[in-house]
């Protein structure tokens, strides 16, 4: 089976299992970028308290962030952990709006993909997957966004070694998709959704949407049913 029509076949089983996931959970572009920079090393339920406390603080904005005091701002990221560096890292970016886009974030979305990519990763603490988050979630632009569950999948599956570096495995999908933002968006959720919900660290195979085309799984189930 061709590359690309592996890829659909995955989006599709789980499409069909998990439904359409809505993805990113924000209100606001902002919302997203701060929810990208706080969700590092951090699980959802926390950085959802973390935004709750900026919200409640009506601190979910580019200069609200960057007139916070420093130790203020850290306090209401706490629950997300890592508070102190992410409270820098929120900074470095409401800075970086400023000074790239005068906090006008609808004018920043149409400048070129590779070019808002490049600035963002000169950012203070805005590594491959936060820039992608930003770029696909807050400003919809056609990027897939890798992270651990995509690596975790991809490699149980069989088409990528364990230790595939970002820029190789987010071309596996975008030379093989669609370049659309909506799809990629989708496709990325339904990983996140099928990795917490089945394909964990210690993985439920039984019963997957995509055991078949699963070299993991279908070894491991043929293991489990032996004993």
């Amino acid at each position: 089976m061709h590359m690309r029509d592996r890829l659909s076949e995955i989006y599709d089983r789980l499409l069909e299992r998990y439904g359409p996931q809505n993805w990113w959970p924000a209100d606001t572009p902002i919302e997203v970028m701060v929810g990208a920079v706080l969700t590092q090393a951090a699980s959802w339920t926390n950085v959802e308290q973390a935004l709750a406390n900026l919200r409640d603080a009506d601190a979910l904005s580019s200069q609200a962030i960057r007139d916070m005091p420093l130790p203020e701002l850290a306090s209401l990221v706490y629950p997300s952990g890592y508070y102190n560096a992410k409270a820098h890292k929120l900074k470095a970016l409401c800075q970086f709006l400023h000074d790239f886009c005068e906090d006008d974030i609808d004018r920043m979305a149409f400048r070129p993909t590779q070019e808002l990519r490049i600035e963002l990763l000169r950012v203070y603490g805005i590594g491959n997957e936060t820039a992608d988050d930003i770029l696909l979630y807050a400003l919809g632009h056609p990027i897939f966004v890798v992270d651990t569950y995509t690596r975790r999948l991809m490699h149980r599956i069989g088409v990528v070694e364990e230790r595939v570096n970002y820029p190789k495995l987010q071309a596996l999908f975008m030379d093989n998709l669609p370049s659309d933002a909506q799809y990629f968006n989708e496709f990325h959720a339904l990983i996140v959704r099928h990795s917490v919900v089945a394909c964990k660290k210690s993985p439920k195979c039984e019963g997957c949407p995509i055991l078949d085309i699963c070299e993991f799984g279908t070894s491991n189930v043929q293991v489990s049913s032996s004993q």
